[in-house]
């Protein structure tokens, strides 16, 4: 997913060197380095050439060097999102999202915008830590993503996003996932069953794979407190929306070992039972 990303990423930018931009950049000049005046076009080309050759700091100070001798040519601009984008291949997000945002607080309306934004979420969305741990980083690459499907929702910034969004979901349903767990493996019911409706209820998470899991985890809570109906109801919709799945194979062994039918999808339908549970797949 990973080497995807950066291709796509390298792909956008290689689009943002070929764009005619018009208007000055930053400027944001190395430090203890002494520099000699240099046409822009000859340093432009080093740093794309240093891109190319993947040498990443190379790449940033001599776009650096663009923005200090020139801050007032087109190249300027171009070399202010092209540090971002070298950044985000030597794996510096923050250094990365802060050139992004620096590109957008100068020219809001550039036609590159849409890259600046799709960088910054590529950035939070790389970071994105294991299931188990603070999900901080993963609510920002949520917001970020939606933030370019919002703006323009049109382009191809767009379309990936809306890929690593059903990503992003399988993640915060993951933590949902993880949480009910560990209520349940300790008798607290009632907050295991309130994690695991959340995956069942919330139309984002119903895309993801923890669907099933979640609906098989509410019987085990709902028998556990004796709440029989509520078990037969989540085991229905369990069975008729995955009833080839390993889930409902454990589900339906679970209720026959506890002695309670499982109830049929045309008698849960006459209850209401599969019209009840809002969303997508229900």
């Amino acid at each position: 997913m990973h080497v995807r990303n950066m291709q796509i990423a390298r792909a956008l930018a290689l689009a943002v060197l070929a764009t005619g931009l018009a208007a000055c950049g930053g400027n944001r000049a190395s430090q203890n380095v002494q520099y000699v005046e240099e046409p822009v076009t000859q340093l432009y080309s080093r740093g794309a050439d240093q891109l190319d050759r993947r040498r990443w700091m190379d790449a940033i100070a001599s776009f650096e060097e663009v923005e200090r001798q020139h801050p007032y040519s087109s190249w300027a601009r171009r070399a202010m999102l092209m540090e971002a984008y070298a950044h985000y291949q030597a794996n510096q997000y923050d250094e990365s999202i802060e050139d992004a945002q620096r590109f957008l607080s100068l020219h809001p309306g550039n036609e590159s915008a849409p890259y600046a934004y799709y960088l910054i979420a590529i950035c939070h969305f790389e970071r994105i830590l294991d299931v188990g741990r603070d999900q901080a980083t993963t609510e920002r690459a949520l917001q970020a993503l939606q933030d370019v499907v919002r703006r323009y929702p049109e382009s191809a910034y767009a379309r990936d996003a809306r890929l690593k969004l059903d990503m992003v979901y399988d993640q915060l349903a993951g933590k949902e996932m993880a949480v009910g767990r560990f209520y349940l493996q300790r008798d607290q019911h009632l907050a295991a069953i309130n994690r695991f409706r959340i995956v069942v209820e919330n139309p984002n998470y119903q895309r993801t794979t923890h669907v099933p899991e979640a609906l098989h985890r509410l019987v085990e809570a709902y028998l556990s407190t004796g709440m029989t109906e509520e078990a037969q109801r989540m085991a229905a919709i369990l069975g008729y929306n995955y009833p080839g799945d390993v889930w409902y194979q454990r589900t339906y062994a679970l209720m026959q070992g506890a002695g309670i039918d499982t109830v049929p999808p045309e008698e849960a339908e006459r209850r209401g039972w599969l019209s009840r549970t809002v969303g997508r797949l229900f």
